[in-house]
C-alpha cells in the first residue's frame, strides 16, 4: 500500500475524518419529523428513512407519513411506506392510505405498501382484497410481497 493511501485509510478511522453522515443519521424522531415538512423531496425521503430506523418510537409521525404516500415523488412515497411498516401496528391509522397506494404506478411503491400492511397486521377487508389483487401484479417482487403480507395478516379477517 502506498503511503498516501495508508494515511487516507487511517484518517478515515479517526472521528470526524470519515465520510460525512447521511442526512438522516444521528437524528431524533422530532428532527426527522421536521424533515418530513421540507419542501425538498430528498429531505422528505431521508426523514422517512431515518424514522424507519426508529421503529415504533416513530409513531407520532404516522399522520405526516400517511400524507406523504400521496407525494408526487416516487422515492418519498416508497420511504413513507417503509417507515409505516417499521412502525408496525401503531401505524394502523395509515391503513386506508396504504391500501390506496397498492394501485400506485410504481412497482416499488406497491411492494413497500404491501409489506407495510403485513407488518401492521391489519384486519382491514380492503387491505386483504388489495393484497389479493396484487397476487396477479405484473411485477414479481410485488406478487411476492403481497403473498408475504397476506400470510402475516390475522386469520379470519
Amino acid at each position: 500500500m502506498r503511503a498516501g493511501s495508508l494515511l487516507l485509510s487511517l484518517a478515515a478511522l479517526l472521528p470526524g475524518c470519515g465520510p460525512p453522515a447521511a442526512p438522516h443519521e444521528n437524528k431524533t424522531v422530532d428532527q426527522l419529523r421536521a424533515m418530513l415538512d421540507s419542501t425538498e423531496p430528498r429531505a422528505q425521503a431521508q426523514g422517512a428513512l431515518g424514522l424507519s430506523l426508529h421503529g415504533p418510537a416513530a409513531a407520532p409521525a404516522v399522520p405526516r407519513l400517511s400524507e406523504l404516500l400521496g407525494s408526487p415523488d416516487e422515492l418519498v412515497r416508497q420511504q413513507a411506506a417503509v417507515a409505516l411498516g417499521k412502525i408496525g401496528p401503531d401505524a394502523s391509522a395509515a391503513v386506508p392510505a396504504l391500501v390506496e397506494r397498492l394501485k400506485d404506478p410504481a412497482w416499488a411503491v406497491r411492494r413497500q405498501c404491501a409489506l407495510a400492511l403485513g407488518e401492521i397486521g391489519t384486519n382491514s377487508a380492503a387491505a386483504r382484497a388489495g393484497l389479493r389483487r396484487l397476487e396477479g401484479d405484473s411485477s414479481s417482487p410485488v406478487r411476492k410481497a403481497a403473498r408475504e403480507a397476506l400470510q402475516k395478516l390475522p386469520k379470519g379477517s
